[in-house]
């Protein structure tokens, strides 16, 4: 990992205006730190590759550990602390991850029918 990456960093594909509208609330309301379409990253200097960033969102946390998809959600909401801390933790609780992961993969699927979404949001 390059010590010129900002870190930490929520990444999530820019081309589907599902997830950027999504990534636009969570830069607002959760103010995560850095958000960035997957388009406009060096892939590389995060340890990241454009196949796990078109099925799923990614968490860099500050130490360059990468989180996926249902994990990518609790482990940004753990590192952002204060009340945001909280849905995190539960996120991450066991049987309750896996729940959460069955909703992010439904969501994934059908992210081209949601509220903002458009066909070229279809995986």
């Amino acid at each position: 990992m390059s010590d010129t990456v900002d870190l930490p960093v929520l990444v999530f594909d820019g081309d589907c205006a599902f997830c950027t509208s999504t990534a636009q609330w969570v830069r607002r309301r959760v103010r995560p730190g850095r958000v960035a379409a997957w388009q406009h990253l060096d892939l590389d200097a995060l340890g990241l590759d454009a196949e796990q960033c078109t099925t799923a969102l990614q968490w860099v946390d500050r130490h360059g550990v990468v989180h996926s998809a249902e994990h990518a959600v609790a482990q940004m909401l753990r590192d952002r602390g204060g009340l945001w801390a909280v849905p995190g933790r539960i996120l991450g609780a066991p049987g309750v991850v896996q729940i959460a992961g069955v909703v992010y993969r439904w969501v994934a699927r059908n992210r081209h029918r949601l509220p903002g979404g458009t066909p070229a949001c279809r995986l």
